[in-house]
């Protein structure tokens, strides 16, 4: 099978779990070379015999923790030394943290914003001069359906998201004469190990209508090609992120800290 970016060089960050692993399948069921990146280099190695033995694609791994502010730079590094050229960055990598702000960690909360906004601009500021040079490339930053309002108990991680979204359509209006693509991915609850990582397991279970990995990846990689500076995966997800803007942004709140709020808050 060929795909947009058949033959050409894709950097996943992410990419050990979720959404950044069916992200590399899709892509490489399409004939894109693979440069995947995450903590868990066990994770990496396995998806890469899979997928290279499968698609017939090259795919190089770089274990890296992109809560440490070095590791962008120690990315591009490994990259520049392999004499890969990226034509699609996607900044996948992210983590939320569930809970009333006050309780969560501290160090949790700044490793958040490091992971989701700085990695995210660092990356993206490393790798675009060189497709802004070649006239081609493309970036994917997954954002979520929180970019959309305040989230009360995850409020750290719907603002990161929010900052995922104002970030890729502006840069995607400013980079447009150059030939290349930035879109922003919006998916919705999906299956994923997100849920466990955030705490947040008993508030999604409760949750209908959770999508897969693999469409919302799927979703992803077909608006970035057609030009979209963002897309929201899932049809009820759309008009959910669309509606509230028909109501008092207070309102819109209010009601989301219902669905979020943790049980031993809850008022008596």
């Amino acid at each position: 099978m060929s795909g947009p970016w058949a033959g050409k060089w894709a950097l996943v960050t992410g990419a050990s779990a979720g959404i950044g692993v069916a992200l590399a399948r899709e892509l490489a069921a399409g004939g894109t070379n693979l440069v995947l990146t995450a903590r868990r280099k066990d994770r990496l190695e396995k998806l890469a015999q899979e997928l290279a033995a499968i698609h017939k694609i090259r795919v190089e791994l770089v274990a890296a923790d992109l809560a440490q502010p070095a590791a962008p730079q120690e990315i591009f590094a490994f990259t520049q030394a392999k004499q890969i050229p990226i034509d699609l960055l996607i900044n996948n990598a992210g983590f939320g943290a569930y809970g009333t702000f006050a309780s969560v960690e501290t160090q949790k909360l700044l490793d958040m914003v490091q992971v989701n906004c700085s990695a995210v601009v660092h990356l993206t500021r490393l790798y675009l001069p060189e497709m802004l040079q070649r006239r081609r490339g493309d970036v994917l930053i997954v954002a979520s359906t929180a970019s959309f309002q305040a989230v009360p108990f995850i409020s750290t991680y719907a603002a990161t998201k929010a900052f995922d979204l104002l970030f890729a359509e502006g840069l995607a209006e400013e980079v447009k004469p150059y030939g290349v693509r930035v879109c922003a991915l919006c998916p919705g609850s999906t299956e994923t190990e997100f849920q466990e990582v955030a705490g947040q397991s008993g508030v999604v279970s409760a949750m209908k209508n959770r999508e897969t990995a693999e469409k919302v990846a799927y979703v992803g990689l077909q608006a970035l090609a057609a030009g979209k500076s963002y897309v929201i995966s899932g049809t009820g997800n759309y008009f959910g992120a669309h509606a509230q803007r028909l109501v008092p942004r207070g309102l819109v709140t209010r009601i989301a800290a219902k669905m979020f709020r943790p049980p031993a808050n809850k008022p008596a």
